[in-house]
């Protein structure tokens, strides 16, 4: 909305038509509030098109901008997934405009012939800037936990469902083993963020807002638990873009176009590696844990009861969090037994994905979603 304002400031009103799933989750999600309150002084009214039959992205909205009575400028706009827009049939931005190698098995060989790690091969591509910018993402997600830990109460919404963070966070027993109390931090944390994301808060797409619990719970667990420093963990968050960025351009990170796996899936997967590099584990571990976590996620149907990023999509977050842990173990005591590639898995997420029959992807119409009476 700021770009169209951007683009065209003689706007004084436009009409917002959201079609797709756009349509279908838009008051789950608080498309229309937010729209409204991005438009700000401008006059601003939005439709809810659940009918017209879409030929392109699932998450598209058209704006139509007004002045002096008369339509002076239009837009059509996708949505595709971790924060990105396209405007009337622009390309996303593809890794080989910043990498020249777009697979992990392509980093993977441009690492092992110069004997260096994933963070070295991103600084190499990145610059100098990057860990600047990483800094200010890391301070968000660390604001995310926090607030959603200080807020309680009633989620907006008719399912009238209670935030549960803090509650986790009380539920300390005085006989509570070392694993009880990782899994209930790193729930609470999920669930922090989670719910800020389902109250309008401010999150981190990592990979999408819907899914932006994962990896900030772990990172977050993770420099509590072992006193890690925060250039440490910026370190970590520059693997998990990567391979967030992987996933992007070789399959998707939209739950529209590919349902939950590719939301939470790849959410655990960039949680995985990051956790892998804190634990300065090699590539071929890396490769394995983000495999892991991906390949136990392929199928997830994205069902929001209601079309509210509240059931089951919160609870998703504290379970991805916890698998991502336990893939990176898994994988490291695996080692050297890998059969599928983490790119064979991305591929596969996206097959499936596009096989999907659309009521299981982000429509709110099967599954869970379904359900009457919650």
């Amino acid at each position: 909305m700021r770009i169209f304002l951007q683009k065209y400031p003689a706007t004084e009103s436009a009409i917002v038509t959201l079609y797709g799933s756009l349509a279908k989750t838009g008051k789950g999600h608080l498309t229309d509030k937010v729209i409204r309150e991005t438009f700000g002084a401008v006059e601003c009214e939005v439709v809810f098109d659940t009918k017209t039959a879409l030929t392109t992205h699932p998450n598209t909205l058209r704006i139509v901008g007004f002045a002096g009575g008369k339509e002076c400028a239009r837009a059509e706009v996708q949505s595709i997934g971790g924060g990105d827009i396209l405007f009337d049939g622009e390309q996303p931005a593809a890794l080989p405009d910043i990498y020249e190698h777009s697979t992990f098995s392509q980093i993977k060989t441009a690492c092992t012939l110069q004997e260096i790690g994933l963070w070295e091969y991103i600084v190499q591509r990145e610059g100098a800037d990057l860990e600047e910018a990483l800094a200010r993402i890391w301070e968000q997600m660390k604001r995310s936990v926090a607030e959603g830990l200080a807020n309680e109460g009633t989620i907006p919404g008719p399912l009238a469902l209670q935030r549960k963070a803090a509650y986790l966070l009380r539920q300390k027993k005085d006989d509570e083993s070392k694993e009880t109390r990782e899994n209930r931090l790193v729930c609470a944390y999920a669930f922090a963020v989670a719910e800020q994301n389902a109250c309008a808060g401010e999150v981190v797409t990592a990979p999408t807002c819907g899914a932006a619990g994962v990896l900030a719970s772990v990172l977050y667990y993770m420099q509590q638990r072992k006193n890690l420093s925060d250039s440490d963990i910026i370190r970590a968050l520059g693997v998990a873009g990567l391979i967030g960025q992987i996933i992007k351009t070789n399959a998707s990170v939209s739950g529209a176009e590919c349902g939950c796996q590719a939301e939470i899936g790849s959410a655990c997967s960039m949680a995985a590696a990051a956790l892998s590099q804190l634990r300065s584990m090699d590539i071929d571990q890396t490769e394995y844990a983000a495999e892991i976590a991906m390949e136990h996620h392929l199928g997830l149907t994205c069902d929001p009861v209601g079309g509210l990023v509240q059931i089951p999509c919160i609870e998703r977050n504290a379970v991805a969090a916890m698998r991502a842990i336990n893939a990176v173990k898994l994988a490291s005591l695996l080692q050297g037994t890998r059969r599928i590639s983490f790119d064979a898995v991305v591929e596969t997420m996206y097959r499936t994905g596009m096989d999907m029959n659309a009521r299981y992807r982000e429509t709110a119409e099967g599954g869970l979603a379904s359900i009457q009476g919650l």
